[in-house]
């Protein structure tokens, strides 16, 4: 039982540290309203479109986990910085 459990716990660090790197490296990722294309089709008229207003058209999102490390990167560059 405590070998499953040694198993589980690096299992779930090795995807933490997976995800914390392609967050590093790729910071934005395909946004899920428009499926990356940036375009929000007109269901009757499949001609139409206009500009996704979610990612303002890029088609990119900046993902969850980027969010979280600039607030953190914003938090301690507030924090430590000296009021003069």
């Amino acid at each position: 039982m405590g070998s499953l459990i040694l198993l589980a716990s690096v299992a779930a660090a090795g995807c933490s540290l997976y995800y914390i790197g392609a967050c590093a490296i790729f910071p934005f990722g395909s946004c899920r309203r428009c499926d990356g294309t940036g375009k929000l089709r007109n269901p009757l008229s499949r001609k139409m479109f206009r500009l996704c207003p979610r990612c303002t058209g890029t088609g990119r999102r900046v993902r969850i986990g980027r969010r979280i490390y600039e607030h953190l990167r914003a938090e301690h560059r507030n924090g430590t910085r000296g009021t003069r």
